[in-house]
């Protein structure tokens, strides 16, 4: 039986986590989700269980609800970078989950980085 697109998108997100958790030595995780309408961030403790910060595209404040585009997924990434700097984190691992990196992803890893997260 062939592997249907969500089949094949949940291994490549489970084998990127796991990676990750390989690596992880107790830093936090940058987890990325992009749908068809938004694209959203969470840095989050695995160690702990626990969500330190998170942006997305649905907030009024970032102006940028409705729009599906690099431009709002940048503004997103700036974002996550200053909320993490409030929350005390300064270096952890880009959990890109099963998506591809390029786009709207590397605009969003790329703001990130400008505003300061080291990963």
């Amino acid at each position: 039986m062939a592997n249907s697109k969500r089949d094949l998108f949940l291994k490549r997100r489970l084998r990127v986590r796991n990676k990750l958790r390989k690596m992880a030595a107790g830093r936090a995780r940058l987890s990325v989700h992009r749908s068809s309408k938004n694209i959203s961030v969470q840095l989050i403790d695995d160690v702990n269980g626990v969500t330190l910060a998170s942006a997305s595209t649905l907030e009024k404040d970032l102006g940028v609800i409705g729009k599906n585009n690099v431009e709002a997924a940048a503004k997103v990434g700036a974002a996550i970078a200053e909320r993490a700097k409030k929350a005390g984190v300064e270096t952890c691992y880009f959990d890109r989950g099963g998506f591809l990196f390029h786009g709207k992803i590397k605009a969003l890893a790329d703001a990130a980085r400008e505003g300061g997260l080291k990963f």
